[in-house]
């Protein structure tokens, strides 16, 4: 197996387990994962935590098999990278990812998929497709020109160059850098935290973020899906819950429903 899941506390944690490859994603690996993203699902966990072994987070795609001039590069993106990123993006549950080491092509699509992303500081991030003629791909396009504004996406485009985990934090491309040393301890403690709570709610605002992004809602419609969304979470448990905690000035006890 090069994907391995364990289940904590409905913290599901992903550990992409190619370490001689810097977790290099081949057609095996991408399966793997799609099954172990399935398998969470079932599950029902309340959050997911995505992280690497060994030296990096994920080099990108695994390149040894590939050839050029004779491949269908659109199908490749299409059957196997493609399906992953829409999978991550859209997992029913709050999803981390803790980047450490290179973090490059593929690896980048599935770690910015994520809805918070924790970085170690001296990690590498980036896409060198310039290096080896192709395109930007796994969603990059639309995670870089959303946080980071296209001048900057193209910049990043056209020479090629990593930014550290610092800079890519400060740029806002990610939620948080933290010493290396200190990265999964915190990753895994706030996941945690998520995973104890209203995860129904959570799924509504997800749910939302991403129809604003790919419907370009306007602030009337998100009043609107704001109030659909609400009419859901206050038939939940955990709504009836969180009210009656705070009435009775207590911490509330979320199940995740």
């Amino acid at each position: 197996m090069t994907v391995d899941l364990t289940i904590t506390d409905s913290l599901a944690e992903i550990v992409l387990n190619r370490p001689d490859k810097l977790n290099a994603v081949n057609e095996a690996m991408a399966s793997e994962l799609t099954d172990v993203l399935d398998r969470a699902e079932r599950e029902m966990v309340r959050a997911v935590l995505l992280r690497g072994e060994g030296a990096g987070f994920c080099a990108g795609r695994d390149l040894a098999d590939a050839d050029p001039g004779n491949e269908d590069a659109e199908a490749i993106l299409e059957e196997t990278v493609n399906p992953i990123i829409k999978r991550i993006a859209t997992f029913p549950a709050p999803t981390f990812a803790a980047v450490h080491g290179a973090c490059l092509g593929v690896g980048l699509g599935m770690a910015l998929a994520c809805d918070v992303v924790y970085i170690a500081d001296d990690a590498k991030i980036g896409s060198p497709f310039a290096r080896i003629g192709a395109v930007l791909d796994s969603g990059a396009h639309s995670f870089f020109a959303s946080r980071i504004g296209t001048h900057r996406a193209l910049e990043l485009v056209y020479t090629g160059r990593f930014l550290s985990g610092v800079e890519a934090a400060n740029w806002g491309l990610v939620n948080q850098s933290v010493a290396k040393e200190k990265l999964l301890e915190h990753a895994r403690a706030v996941a945690l935290q998520v995973a104890k709570g209203p995860t129904t709610a959570f799924m509504e605002s997800k749910r939302l973020m991403r129809r604003i992004d790919e419907e370009a809602l306007g602030l009337f419609a998100v009043l609107r899906c704001e109030a659909q969304a609400q009419g859901v979470a206050g038939k939940t448990a955990d709504y009836k819950e969180g009210i009656t905690a705070f009435q009775q000035k207590r911490q509330p006890k979320f199940v995740g429903r």
